[in-house]
């Protein structure tokens, strides 16, 4: 694919980004994607390897080394066809996806890889540009409805697919907008919401109907996760009237650090505060925004959603941002003869990360842990820690390394639990030992719970994962549930 000799002569080219002087003044993307020149070099460089370890190292595994070559040929239009072939929505993935396919990238094993995430991201924008991105309306309408529970990538994929597939669907999104965790858990700079949009607009062209503000089942009246909903529709009542409810809500609860001091005021979860900046960049008007502007922030976790906080504090106007990772400091370049073609464990810098460095905002602190908060008159003032080692299993305290950090605003970013247990309970499903909906992934009867034509799919499933896999497992659901209706499914697995 792609030159034959093309990995030897071309370097691997990034995208760019603008100035952080002028990016950190508004919350919009910055990446300054490949040219069509670019992208042709990069699809170069395609090695035409025996293996083409990238379509498996790919969730939804992509085509790769075919979309590679079409770009390397100026043959953007069957590009977005083999793009789309695997993967709903590339203009996603080839923004927030970490990027597996690139790690597994064979050339990845002496050199640099392939820049395959952005050839995708190339392709796609190329094809809204050109108008090529066209609603598939099904040519046959079968009769079955079904409910998608959730709107993010594994509702949305599973939604556009059954739809395609000639099903009435209607997607159940609890909050005002669509988009799920994809809207109220990605920073804009990420990934701008107007990408969601026009695919709604797709969507709904293709039949989907969307239905905003609406809870089916209960909800913990304590819980910090966000919640729009206006009107409650009864699990009973919504099998009642579909013939298939695919659940496909995320893993929103976050975990949490219980220890002293987690009651004052200045310590939240990070998810508490990511969906008020982007309801506000949409025009929403919030009272009692959690605000970083003049304040000395603190970031407990150190993966993607901490690394989103760093990215934002500094548009707020915070003073310092420190990020905290209990596990240690990881080396900057992989063993790559040990771990290719997986994904390796190594330091990742983000955008995030370099902005607040450039800035002397930034300082990541590794093998940390968080003992108790210390406030006076109820508001956080700083927080305790001590430095930890991993010892015969655990890990152990290292003697002397107790320090107190000065903090206005802590939140804490250190993953995801499970779904809401009792948007489950209100279905009836049996869980799983992490609190998720059980469900297998196998080809006959996958995605089926232990509740007739319920189903599941994506952080409902699988807990929290990647934006890639959800669609993955969106798509596979969909087949499923096609199978169950019509007794056969022409829809891709």
């Amino acid at each position: 694919m792609g030159k034959v000799t093309g990995f030897m002569e071309y370097e691997r080219v990034e995208e760019g980004y603008k100035p952080v002087s002028e990016r950190l003044k508004h919350h919009k993307e910055f990446v300054v994607g490949l040219d069509d020149a670019q992208a042709k070099v990069q699809g170069a460089r395609c090695m035409d390897c025996g293996t083409p370890f990238c379509n498996s190292g790919c969730p939804v595994n992509n085509i790769i080394p075919d979309f590679n070559d079409l770009v390397y040929q100026g043959d953007w239009k069957n590009a977005i066809t083999v793009l789309h072939s695997t993967n709903n929505f590339p203009e996603f993935t080839g923004r927030i996806c970490p990027a597996p396919c690139e790690a597994a990238c064979t050339l990845n094993i002496n050199n640099d890889p392939v820049g395959i995430k952005s050839i995708e991201h190339a392709i796609i924008d190329r094809a809204w540009a050109e108008g090529w991105v066209q609603p598939q309306p099904p040519r046959h309408k079968t009769g079955k409805k079904v409910a998608v529970i959730g709107s993010g990538p594994a509702g949305l994929a599973a939604a556009q697919q059954l739809a395609r597939a000639g099903h009435d669907v209607t997607v159940f999104e609890k909050n005002s907008r669509i988009g799920g965790l994809l809207r109220y858990g990605i920073p804009d700079f990420k990934m701008e919401k107007s990408h969601i949009d026009r695919r709604v607009e797709q969507m709904e062209a293709e039949g989907v109907v969307f239905r905003t503000g609406t809870l089916i089942g209960a909800w913990p009246a304590d819980s910090k996760v966000t919640n729009d909903a206006s009107t409650v529709i009864a699990a009973d009542e919504l099998k009642a009237q579909f013939d298939a409810v695919l659940l496909c809500g995320g893993s929103e609860q976050s975990r949490d650090l219980p220890v002293p001091g987690r009651e004052l005021e200045g310590v939240h979860f990070a998810m508490e505060f990511l969906p008020m900046q982007n309801k506000l960049n949409a025009g929403d008007k919030l009272k009692g925004q959690i605000r970083a502007d003049g304040k000395h922030v603190i970031v407990i976790g150190g993966g993607d959603t901490g690394s989103d906080w760093v990215g934002t504090s500094p548009r707020h106007g915070a003073l310092s941002v420190t990020q905290f990772e209990l596990m240690p400091q990881p080396p900057e370049q992989e063993d790559k003869p040990l771990v290719w073609p997986y994904w390796p464990l190594k330091l990742r810098t983000s955008s995030s990360h370099e902005e607040s460095a450039e800035k002397g905002l930034l300082k990541r602190e590794f093998a940390i842990s968080t003992k108790a908060f210390v406030g006076k008159n109820g508001k956080l003032t700083g927080l305790k820690t001590v430095h930890v080692e991993f010892k015969d299993g655990k890990f152990v305290e290292v003697p002397g390394s107790e320090k107190e950090y000065p903090a206005d605003l802590v939140l804490l970013a250190m993953g995801f639990v499970n779904p809401v247990a009792t948007v489950l309970d209100a279905f009836g499903v049996e869980k799983d030992g992490r609190g998720n909906a059980k469900a297998s992934t196998e080809f006959t009867g996958g995605y089926a719970t232990s509740v007739d034509k319920v189903f599941a799919a994506g952080d409902m499933r699988r807990g929290q994962s990647l934006v890639v896999w959800a669609i993955r497992e969106g798509r596979q659901a969909a087949r499923a549930v096609d199978e169950y209706l019509m007794g056969y499914s022409d829809l891709p697995r």
